[in-house]
């Protein structure tokens, strides 16, 4: 029989990799001949890949950016990223003792990210936390990409897990659009990478420590979704 599932997003969810993401982007801003970043400024962009940092930082300086040399300081920027791993990241506040609570109580856990699977394998091994996920999927697992529904329901079933007793947790209108359209409940926390307040977006629930995250609640949720 299929268990019940707890689904992450990694980056702003899972894990804060803001320092790394930053510190690969102003690398290869200085390989293209701009100037470094605003971390502040920037970090609500970190969520949605080396590309869109790179293009937001060439609008913010004013600077044109032709395909070829984008395609070149992404190669730059993912080769910086992917030597550094971990870096400075580190999973969020009460996220280990949320996981233990789950996977005590009889939940699988997965990560359904749109960060390359290699990458995010990477860096969940090396922080220590691969054992404890029945699945870890990126954009080219299955071809499809959040907020593609089928890249959730695609990591539950991966997973093993039952999708009429999954919770999403994630960071991002990305995530919370994806759960919507699979029929899932999902939890927002409120301290990801987000220009915009999370609540706007509507999701189940908004946490903003994961001591909040408990079996009440999730159980809560999925009854809510059945009826």
């Amino acid at each position: 029989m299929s268990k019940p599932i707890i689904v992450f997003d990694l980056d702003g969810t899972l894990v804060d990799t803001a320092p790394d993401l930053l510190d690969s982007l102003n690398h290869t801003l200085v390989a293209g001949g701009l100037a470094e970043v605003d971390d502040r400024a920037f970090r609500r962009f970190v969520g949605q890949g080396g590309r869109i940092m790179i293009e937001r930082a060439y609008n913010a300086q004013q600077k044109q950016l032709a395909s070829v040399e984008h395609d070149r300081l992404h190669d730059i920027f993912l080769d910086h990223y992917t030597v550094n791993i971990p870096g400075r990241s580190l999973p969020y506040p009460g996220v280990v003792a949320a996981m233990d609570r789950f996977t005590d109580a009889g939940y699988l856990l997965a990560v359904c990210t749109n960060k390359y699977e290699n990458l995010a394998k990477g860096l969940i091994q090396a922080l220590g936390l691969s054992d404890r996920f029945a699945a870890i999927t990126g954009p080219e697992t299955f071809g499809i990409r959040k907020p593609d529904p089928r890249h959730l329901t695609e990591t539950i079933a991966k997973a093993g897990g039952d999708a009429s007793r999954a919770v999403m947790v994630g960071d991002s209108v990305t995530d919370i659009d994806t759960a919507k359209a699979a029929g899932i409940p999902v939890v927002a926390v409120d301290f990801g990478y987000t220009d915009r307040h999370v609540s706007e977006y509507e999701p189940s629930v908004v946490i903003s420590h994961y001591d909040e995250l408990t079996l009440g609640m999730a159980q809560k949720l999925i009854e809510a979704a059945s009826r």
